[in-house]
């Protein structure tokens, strides 16, 4: 079983958010264009509390309820059938999907029997990173869709290193038109 994971494709990741990526609205189409190639739609979210030691590192962003942290309004959410929200508490996490705390993302991958993950989203350098390399070290296959993805690109060089870092854990960079 496959499932198309969507990292983190909120409003304060995309332009004239609070943290975005230059370019991060320009993944809602691919992602909308694999959508229906997928029985298993995830998604998961930066929640973060208002006062958190993130934002010593970080300008504040995606603070729990707020417009900053709602998905990007292209995005075809309704589709999207389990949300997994991370930076929930007032530590510096929540950059992988896999530190959801409202729910296992593991344990809900493998009770729905999934194998095999596509992942799409923000940002390519950090939780796009972390969460193929921790669904890496869980086992599972992981494809990122590299004209799904994005990044914040603060160094020229910050985006491939980062896709050199995902090959070398073993995760496999296809282009949209690879998924079947």
């Amino acid at each position: 079983m496959q499932a198309l994971l969507i990292v983190d494709v909120q409003k304060d990741f995309c332009p004239g958010g609070a943290l975005p990526a230059p370019q991060g609205n320009i993944v809602v189409p691919v992602i909308n264009s694999l959508i229906d190639k997928f029985d298993t739609i995830i998604a998961s979210k930066d929640w973060h509390p208002e006062d958190s030691v993130h934002f010593e590192k970080w300008p504040p962003h995606c603070v729990k309820d707020t417009p900053g942290a709602e998905f990007h309004s292209d995005l075809q959410a309704e589709k999207i059938q389990q949300l997994f929200l991370k930076g929930t508490g007032n530590k510096d996490d929540g950059y992988s999907a896999f530190e959801a705390t409202n729910k296992n993302l593991d344990n809900h991958l493998k009770e729905n029997h999934i194998e095999e993950l596509y992942i799409t989203g923000l940002t390519t350098e950090y939780c796009v990173k972390n969460t193929a390399i921790d669904a890496v070290e869980n086992s599972y296959k992981t494809y990122v869709v590299t004209n799904g993805v994005e990044g914040v690109k603060a160094h020229e060089e910050d985006e491939m290193n980062a896709y050199r870092e995902m090959q070398m854990k073993g995760a496999h960079l296809i282009h949209s038109n690879q998924v079947k």
